[in-house]
Protein backbone atom coordinates (compact mmCIF):
# COMPACT_ATOMS: atom_id res chain seq x y z
CA UNK A 1 0.00 0.00 0.00
CA UNK A 2 2.92 1.90 0.50
CA UNK A 3 4.25 2.22 -2.94
CA UNK A 4 0.83 1.84 -4.26
CA UNK A 5 -0.11 5.75 -2.59
CA UNK A 6 2.23 7.58 -5.59
CA UNK A 7 -0.13 6.02 -7.95
CA UNK A 8 -3.55 7.16 -6.14
CA UNK A 9 -2.06 10.64 -5.58
CA UNK A 10 -1.35 10.90 -9.29
CA UNK A 11 -4.55 9.64 -10.15
CA UNK A 12 -6.27 12.13 -7.90
CA UNK A 13 -4.02 15.31 -8.81
CA UNK A 14 -4.97 14.83 -12.78
CA UNK A 15 -8.83 13.94 -11.90
CA UNK A 16 -9.16 17.29 -9.80
CA UNK A 17 -7.38 19.14 -12.77
CA UNK A 18 -10.49 19.62 -14.71
CA UNK A 19 -12.05 21.47 -11.90
CA UNK A 20 -9.94 23.45 -10.61
CA UNK A 21 -7.30 24.20 -13.55
CA UNK A 22 -7.45 27.38 -15.34
CA UNK A 23 -10.47 28.59 -17.05
CA UNK A 24 -9.05 28.14 -20.46
CA UNK A 25 -12.40 30.00 -22.34
CA UNK A 26 -11.44 33.67 -22.22
CA UNK A 27 -14.39 36.36 -22.60
CA UNK A 28 -14.77 37.80 -25.24
CA UNK A 29 -16.10 41.24 -26.18
CA UNK A 30 -16.45 42.41 -29.57
CA UNK A 31 -17.64 46.04 -30.59
CA UNK A 32 -18.81 46.63 -34.26
CA UNK A 33 -19.13 49.87 -35.53
CA UNK A 34 -22.63 49.55 -37.70
CA UNK A 35 -22.91 54.00 -38.30
CA UNK A 36 -20.66 57.16 -37.52
CA UNK A 37 -20.54 56.38 -33.80
CA UNK A 38 -23.17 53.74 -33.39
CA UNK A 39 -21.90 50.21 -32.14
CA UNK A 40 -23.23 46.67 -31.62
CA UNK A 41 -21.76 44.84 -28.78
CA UNK A 42 -21.22 41.12 -28.30
CA UNK A 43 -20.40 40.28 -24.82
CA UNK A 44 -19.58 36.25 -24.58
CA UNK A 45 -18.38 34.62 -20.95
CA UNK A 46 -17.93 31.23 -19.92
CA UNK A 47 -20.11 29.69 -17.38
CA UNK A 48 -18.31 28.28 -14.65
CA UNK A 49 -19.97 25.25 -12.47
CA UNK A 50 -23.21 26.33 -13.53
CA UNK A 51 -22.39 30.10 -12.45
CA UNK A 52 -21.82 33.19 -14.29
CA UNK A 53 -18.93 34.65 -13.52
CA UNK A 54 -18.88 37.93 -12.32
CA UNK A 55 -17.44 40.28 -14.62
CA UNK A 56 -18.96 42.61 -17.26
CA UNK A 57 -17.35 45.38 -19.49
CA UNK A 58 -17.44 48.87 -18.86
CA UNK A 59 -17.22 51.19 -22.07
CA UNK A 60 -15.72 54.75 -22.01
CA UNK A 61 -17.68 58.68 -21.96
CA UNK A 62 -20.95 56.68 -19.75
CA UNK A 63 -21.85 54.87 -23.02
CA UNK A 64 -24.82 53.15 -21.88
CA UNK A 65 -26.84 50.44 -24.50
CA UNK A 66 -29.46 51.12 -26.18
CA UNK A 67 -32.58 48.71 -24.96
CA UNK A 68 -31.79 45.67 -22.37
CA UNK A 69 -29.58 43.24 -23.46
CA UNK A 70 -31.05 39.51 -23.71
CA UNK A 71 -28.61 36.71 -22.46
CA UNK A 72 -28.83 33.30 -23.42
CA UNK A 73 -26.61 31.02 -23.35
CA UNK A 74 -24.64 29.35 -26.00
CA UNK A 75 -22.17 26.07 -25.89
CA UNK A 76 -21.64 26.70 -21.69
CA UNK A 77 -21.36 30.46 -22.38
CA UNK A 78 -23.42 33.13 -21.53
CA UNK A 79 -24.07 35.45 -24.50
CA UNK A 80 -25.24 39.19 -24.79
CA UNK A 81 -25.72 41.56 -27.49
CA UNK A 82 -26.67 45.32 -27.58
CA UNK A 83 -26.34 48.61 -29.22
CA UNK A 84 -24.60 51.73 -28.41
CA UNK A 85 -24.54 55.45 -29.47
CA UNK A 86 -21.25 57.31 -28.58
CA UNK A 87 -17.93 57.92 -30.22
CA UNK A 88 -15.90 54.98 -28.28
CA UNK A 89 -12.53 56.66 -29.76
CA UNK A 90 -11.01 58.06 -26.61
CA UNK A 91 -10.58 56.11 -23.19
CA UNK A 92 -10.33 52.62 -21.62
CA UNK A 93 -12.55 49.79 -22.47
CA UNK A 94 -12.56 47.82 -18.64
CA UNK A 95 -13.76 44.63 -17.65
CA UNK A 96 -14.95 45.05 -14.05
CA UNK A 97 -14.44 41.95 -11.56
CA UNK A 98 -11.33 40.58 -13.31
CA UNK A 99 -8.78 41.26 -11.45
CA UNK A 100 -10.70 38.83 -8.62
CA UNK A 101 -10.66 35.77 -11.72
CA UNK A 102 -8.41 33.16 -13.34
CA UNK A 103 -9.77 33.73 -16.53
CA UNK A 104 -9.09 36.16 -19.53
CA UNK A 105 -10.83 38.83 -21.70
CA UNK A 106 -10.13 38.81 -25.67
CA UNK A 107 -11.15 42.54 -26.89
CA UNK A 108 -12.06 42.86 -30.21
CA UNK A 109 -12.83 46.63 -32.27
CA UNK A 110 -13.78 47.31 -35.51
CA UNK A 111 -14.65 50.21 -36.87
CA UNK A 112 -15.92 51.48 -40.58
CA UNK A 113 -12.66 53.02 -41.81
CA UNK A 114 -11.08 49.15 -41.11
CA UNK A 115 -8.76 50.30 -38.37
CA UNK A 116 -9.11 47.93 -35.15
CA UNK A 117 -7.94 46.96 -32.01
CA UNK A 118 -7.43 43.37 -30.85
CA UNK A 119 -6.11 42.74 -27.02
CA UNK A 120 -5.81 40.52 -24.54
CA UNK A 121 -6.89 41.45 -20.79
CA UNK A 122 -6.00 40.09 -18.12
CA UNK A 123 -6.52 39.78 -14.43
CA UNK A 124 -3.61 41.54 -13.86
CA UNK A 125 -3.93 44.32 -16.63
CA UNK A 126 -8.54 44.39 -17.30
CA UNK A 127 -8.43 47.29 -19.20
CA UNK A 128 -7.58 48.61 -23.22
CA UNK A 129 -6.58 52.12 -23.56
CA UNK A 130 -8.25 53.41 -27.22
CA UNK A 131 -6.11 56.25 -27.62
CA UNK A 132 -3.63 53.23 -28.78
CA UNK A 133 -4.05 51.94 -32.24
CA UNK A 134 -1.17 49.34 -32.09
CA UNK A 135 -3.08 46.30 -32.94
CA UNK A 136 -2.00 43.57 -30.04
CA UNK A 137 -2.70 39.77 -31.82
CA UNK A 138 0.80 39.02 -30.09
CA UNK A 139 -2.14 37.93 -27.62
CA UNK A 140 -3.01 34.77 -29.55
CA UNK A 141 0.48 33.57 -28.91
CA UNK A 142 -0.51 33.30 -25.01
CA UNK A 143 -3.89 31.73 -25.81
CA UNK A 144 -2.82 29.03 -27.95
CA UNK A 145 -0.45 28.45 -25.39
CA UNK A 146 -2.54 27.90 -22.29
CA UNK A 147 -5.21 26.76 -24.33
CA UNK A 148 -2.51 23.40 -24.56
CA UNK A 149 -1.39 23.78 -21.19
CA UNK A 150 -4.97 24.07 -19.50
CA UNK A 151 -6.51 21.59 -21.95
CA UNK A 152 -5.96 18.11 -19.82
CA UNK A 153 -7.05 16.31 -22.41
CA UNK A 154 -4.31 17.86 -25.25
CA UNK A 155 -1.95 17.20 -22.07
CA UNK A 156 -2.47 13.72 -21.93
CA UNK A 157 -2.32 12.49 -25.75
CA UNK A 158 1.18 14.40 -25.46
CA UNK A 159 2.38 13.01 -22.40
CA UNK A 160 1.28 9.57 -23.99
CA UNK A 161 3.76 10.28 -27.09
CA UNK A 162 6.32 10.87 -25.26
CA UNK A 163 6.16 7.25 -23.15
CA UNK A 164 5.28 5.42 -26.75
CA UNK A 165 8.29 6.92 -28.64
CA UNK A 166 11.62 6.83 -26.56
CA UNK A 167 14.08 7.86 -29.21
CA UNK A 168 14.48 11.57 -29.38
CA UNK A 169 14.60 11.60 -33.11
CA UNK A 170 11.36 9.64 -33.40
CA UNK A 171 9.61 11.87 -31.31
CA UNK A 172 10.60 15.38 -32.79
CA UNK A 173 9.03 13.47 -35.99
CA UNK A 174 5.95 12.50 -34.20
CA UNK A 175 5.44 15.15 -32.55
CA UNK A 176 6.19 17.43 -35.63
CA UNK A 177 3.60 15.12 -37.45
CA UNK A 178 1.28 16.24 -34.68
CA UNK A 179 1.35 19.19 -35.10
CA UNK A 180 1.60 19.80 -38.73
CA UNK A 181 -1.72 18.35 -38.49
CA UNK A 182 -3.77 19.57 -36.15
CA UNK A 183 -2.35 23.16 -38.29
CA UNK A 184 -4.32 21.82 -41.05
CA UNK A 185 -7.85 20.96 -39.60
CA UNK A 186 -7.32 24.22 -37.31
CA UNK A 187 -6.59 26.31 -40.26
CA UNK A 188 -9.78 24.66 -42.75
CA UNK A 189 -11.94 24.88 -40.23
CA UNK A 190 -11.27 28.53 -38.63
CA UNK A 191 -11.51 29.78 -42.97
CA UNK A 192 -15.03 27.65 -42.84
CA UNK A 193 -13.76 25.46 -45.29
CA UNK A 194 -14.26 21.90 -43.77
CA UNK A 195 -16.56 21.86 -40.43
CA UNK A 196 -16.59 19.14 -37.74
CA UNK A 197 -19.26 19.04 -34.96
CA UNK A 198 -17.74 19.38 -31.46
CA UNK A 199 -19.53 16.86 -29.53
CA UNK A 200 -18.50 14.02 -31.68
CA UNK A 201 -15.13 15.44 -32.02
CA UNK A 202 -14.54 15.61 -28.19
CA UNK A 203 -15.77 12.07 -27.76
CA UNK A 204 -12.95 10.81 -30.57
CA UNK A 205 -10.60 13.01 -28.81
CA UNK A 206 -10.82 10.97 -25.70
CA UNK A 207 -11.34 7.67 -27.26
CA UNK A 208 -7.73 8.28 -28.98
CA UNK A 209 -6.09 9.05 -25.72
CA UNK A 210 -7.56 5.78 -24.16
CA UNK A 211 -6.28 4.03 -27.22
CA UNK A 212 -2.80 5.79 -26.06
CA UNK A 213 -2.99 4.51 -22.49
CA UNK A 214 -4.25 1.09 -23.76
CA UNK A 215 -1.20 0.87 -26.18
CA UNK A 216 1.44 1.96 -23.66
CA UNK A 217 0.22 -0.84 -20.75
CA UNK A 218 0.53 -3.68 -23.65
CA UNK A 219 3.77 -5.16 -24.27
CA UNK A 220 5.49 -4.21 -27.55
CA UNK A 221 5.11 -7.31 -29.28
CA UNK A 222 1.19 -6.68 -28.44
CA UNK A 223 0.63 -3.33 -29.67
CA UNK A 224 -0.90 -2.27 -33.15
CA UNK A 225 1.48 -2.68 -36.21
CA UNK A 226 0.80 1.09 -36.52
CA UNK A 227 1.54 2.05 -33.22
CA UNK A 228 4.91 0.31 -33.10
CA UNK A 229 6.12 1.17 -36.32
CA UNK A 230 4.82 4.31 -37.16
CA UNK A 231 3.60 6.20 -34.79
CA UNK A 232 3.71 9.63 -36.41
CA UNK A 233 1.51 8.12 -38.73
CA UNK A 234 -0.61 7.28 -35.79
CA UNK A 235 -0.03 10.79 -34.65
CA UNK A 236 -0.80 12.30 -38.14
CA UNK A 237 -4.35 11.00 -38.17
CA UNK A 238 -5.21 12.09 -34.90
CA UNK A 239 -3.39 15.03 -34.93
CA UNK A 240 -6.60 16.03 -37.29
CA UNK A 241 -8.97 15.42 -34.79
CA UNK A 242 -7.39 17.33 -31.71
CA UNK A 243 -6.99 20.34 -34.13
CA UNK A 244 -10.99 20.37 -34.84
CA UNK A 245 -10.95 20.75 -30.85
CA UNK A 246 -8.42 23.56 -31.16
CA UNK A 247 -11.16 24.95 -33.92
CA UNK A 248 -13.88 24.93 -31.07
CA UNK A 249 -11.13 26.92 -29.07
CA UNK A 250 -10.78 29.52 -31.48
CA UNK A 251 -14.06 30.06 -32.17
CA UNK A 252 -15.24 30.85 -28.67
CA UNK A 253 -12.75 33.21 -28.80
CA UNK A 254 -13.14 35.12 -32.43
CA UNK A 255 -10.25 35.95 -34.59
CA UNK A 256 -9.70 39.26 -36.14
CA UNK A 257 -11.04 39.98 -39.69
CA UNK A 258 -8.02 42.05 -40.59
CA UNK A 259 -5.28 40.33 -39.13
CA UNK A 260 -7.01 36.62 -39.57
CA UNK A 261 -3.41 34.87 -40.78
CA UNK A 262 -1.17 36.28 -38.23
CA UNK A 263 -3.64 35.36 -35.68
CA UNK A 264 -4.05 32.29 -36.48
CA UNK A 265 -0.08 31.46 -37.10
CA UNK A 266 0.54 32.54 -33.35
CA UNK A 267 -2.43 30.40 -31.79
CA UNK A 268 -0.59 27.66 -33.52
CA UNK A 269 2.76 28.70 -32.51
CA UNK A 270 1.55 29.36 -29.38
CA UNK A 271 0.10 25.12 -29.01
CA UNK A 272 3.69 23.96 -30.26
CA UNK A 273 5.37 25.97 -27.42
CA UNK A 274 3.12 24.33 -24.99
CA UNK A 275 3.57 21.41 -26.36
CA UNK A 276 7.12 21.52 -26.27
CA UNK A 277 7.15 22.80 -22.72
CA UNK A 278 5.07 19.86 -21.61
CA UNK A 279 7.46 17.46 -23.00
CA UNK A 280 10.41 19.44 -21.13
CA UNK A 281 8.64 19.39 -17.69
CA UNK A 282 7.96 15.34 -18.27
CA UNK A 283 11.54 14.69 -19.39
CA UNK A 284 13.04 16.72 -16.70
CA UNK A 285 10.66 14.66 -13.58
CA UNK A 286 11.20 11.38 -15.16
CA UNK A 287 14.97 12.34 -15.27
CA UNK A 288 14.79 13.33 -11.61
CA UNK A 289 12.99 10.05 -10.56
CA UNK A 290 15.85 8.04 -12.35
CA UNK A 291 18.35 10.32 -10.52
CA UNK A 292 16.47 9.47 -7.23
CA UNK A 293 16.55 5.56 -8.52
CA UNK A 294 13.21 5.23 -8.78
CA UNK A 295 12.60 1.09 -9.71
CA UNK A 296 10.16 -0.39 -11.78
CA UNK A 297 7.43 -2.45 -9.46
CA UNK A 298 8.03 -6.31 -8.61
CA UNK A 299 6.68 -9.07 -6.42
CA UNK A 300 8.40 -12.07 -5.18
CA UNK A 301 8.41 -15.08 -6.93
CA UNK A 302 10.45 -18.34 -5.39
CA UNK A 303 11.93 -15.60 -3.37
CA UNK A 304 13.53 -13.55 -6.40
CA UNK A 305 12.02 -10.35 -7.03
CA UNK A 306 10.29 -10.89 -11.01
CA UNK A 307 8.79 -7.12 -12.86
CA UNK A 308 5.08 -7.33 -12.49
CA UNK A 309 3.82 -8.40 -15.93
CA UNK A 310 5.91 -8.19 -19.17
CA UNK A 311 4.26 -5.37 -20.13
CA UNK A 312 5.56 -3.44 -16.86
CA UNK A 313 9.32 -3.77 -17.65
CA UNK A 314 10.96 -0.86 -17.07
CA UNK A 315 8.20 1.19 -15.89
CA UNK A 316 8.48 2.97 -12.28
CA UNK A 317 5.88 3.44 -9.76
CA UNK A 318 5.90 6.95 -10.93
CA UNK A 319 5.48 5.75 -14.93
CA UNK A 320 2.61 3.28 -14.12
CA UNK A 321 1.16 6.07 -12.22
CA UNK A 322 0.72 8.37 -15.13
CA UNK A 323 -0.20 6.35 -17.57
CA UNK A 324 -3.13 4.71 -15.48
CA UNK A 325 -4.47 8.02 -14.52
CA UNK A 326 -4.28 8.98 -18.35
CA UNK A 327 -6.18 5.63 -19.08
CA UNK A 328 -8.55 6.10 -16.16
CA UNK A 329 -9.36 9.75 -17.26
CA UNK A 330 -9.98 9.13 -20.85
CA UNK A 331 -12.40 6.00 -20.17
CA UNK A 332 -14.41 8.31 -18.11
CA UNK A 333 -14.06 11.34 -20.55
CA UNK A 334 -15.13 8.95 -23.64
CA UNK A 335 -17.97 7.40 -21.47
CA UNK A 336 -19.02 11.19 -20.33
CA UNK A 337 -18.76 12.55 -23.60
CA UNK A 338 -20.40 9.80 -25.59
CA UNK A 339 -23.75 9.79 -23.06
CA UNK A 340 -23.50 13.52 -23.93
CA UNK A 341 -24.35 12.90 -27.69
CA UNK A 342 -27.52 11.15 -26.71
Amino acid sequence: MRRARPILLALALVASAPATAHEVRPAYLQIVETAPERFRVLWKQPIVQDRRLAIDPVLPNDCPPLGDPVPEVVSGALVQQWEVACPLDQGAIHISGLARTLTDAMVEVQRLDGEGLTALLRPNSPSLDLDDPTPQVAAYLWLGIEHLLFGIDHVLFVIGLVYLVPSRWALLKTITAFTLAHSITLALSVLELVQAPQGPVEAVIALSILFLARELLSPPEQRSPLTSRRPWIMALLFGLLHGFGFAGAMAEIGLPRDQLAPALLLFNVGIEVGQLMIIAALLALLGAARWAGLRPPTTVLHGVAQPVGAMHQGLTWLDLGLIYAIGALSAYWTIDRTLGLT
